[in-house]
Formats: C-alpha cells, structure tokens, sequence
C-alpha cells in the first residue's frame, strides 16, 4: 500500500519560454510576488535586449510589487495577458503537460525533495529537446 505523504500543492513550478529555451524555477509552497519577481530578474540576467512576457491573469501577476518591478524595468519587460481561461493559448502550459504527463507521470515519491529532483532533472531533459519547445509553441497555434 503507497500512502501520499504530501501533494502537487506542495511544490510549485515557475517557467518561460524563449524562442528555443526553456526556463524555471521550483518552489516549496505557492509561488507569490515575490518569485515571480525574483524569476523576471532571472530571465533578465539570461535574456538580452527586451522580454515580451505573456501571462494569465493570475492575481500574482497583478499585483504591486509585480507591476512596480515591470514599471521599474523602462520597457524592457513588455507584458500582454492572455484572455481569460484560456491556457490552450499558453505555450509553456504545454511544457507542464508533457512534465506530468511523460516525464515523471509514473514517479512514486515520498518526500517533497525527491518529486523536486525529479521534476528538476526532467525540466533540464526537455528543455535540451528543442523538438518539445517547437511543440509547445505549435499547440498554442504560436508557430507555424
């Protein structure tokens, strides 16, 4: 008998597409303000020039300490919000699929730092597979 000793709520995945790039970040808890600040400096530090950034409308992605960083970065984070309930038009929504559904769909892990590992060490697979960022983009109809 397997007892579940924590949940998918345990730990939280933050992530972007670039052109043929893949990148993330994993938390313990619920990703807020904080981190996603914490990851537009992260794909700033690694991308140069400006970041179109598309996103839900999550409250997360709404908030001050969010919109003041954007504001802070003079135009160089340009950001445009997907409509609402939509996230077939979210590429990297696809890469979350591919993670849960492919790469670590039949993990057994006891302990949050071991689906941590494991998650880390599948995202770092898929993002050297430029064939699954293409598809990303062409199920969110973003490519040709």
């Amino acid at each position: 008998m397997l007892h579940e000793t924590f949940n998918w709520k345990s730990l939280s995945i933050i992530g972007g597409l670039a052109l043929w790039r893949f990148y993330f970040q994993i938390h313990a808890g619920s990703i807020k303000s904080l981190q996603v600040v914490e990851f537009l400096r992260h794909l700033q530090r690694h991308l140069p020039g400006k970041i179109l950034v598309l996103w839900d409308g999550a409250p997360i992605h709404r908030s001050l300490l969010v919109k003041n960083h954007v504001a802070a970065t003079k135009g160089r984070l340009v950001i445009e919000r997907l409509p609402a309930y939509a996230p077939e038009l979210n590429p990297v929504e696809y890469m979350w699929g591919h993670l849960k559904t492919h790469e670590i769909a039949n993990l057994v892990a006891t302990q949050a730092w071991e689906l941590s590992f494991e998650a880390t060490a599948a995202l770092r697979r898929m993002r050297r597979r430029r064939l699954i960022i293409a598809a990303c983009y062409t199920q969110a109809e973003l490519w040709p």
